[in-house]
């Protein structure tokens, strides 16, 4: 963890939160992976800010570093294909 996340037991079900508060991680990744301007994050989370975000977007790569991926190649290729 970094100095802005943290998990513990009592807050979310020990789920990663910005610390302080209870403003999961997974929340603003999501706000992010479906479009929202970081300006639009901040406004709907005022305990929040910038370096809080980009700490999540830090720890999420980090998680997604030691999430064994799966090649799939042809199938990402085939699906291309019929796009066509």
């Amino acid at each position: 963890m970094n100095d802005r996340i943290s998990s513990s037991p009592n807050v979310c079900h020990g789920k990663p939160v910005i610390k302080g508060t209870r403003v999961l991680v997974s929340t603003i990744l999501g706000a992010l992976a479906g479009g929202d301007a970081i300006d639009q994050i901040l406004e709907d989370y005022p305990n929040i800010t910038g370096e809080d975000i980009y700490a999540a977007l830090q720890f999420g790569n980090k998680e997604n570093d030691s999430i064994p991926h799966m090649y799939v190649g042809p199938a990402c290729d085939a699906m291309h294909r019929r796009r066509g």
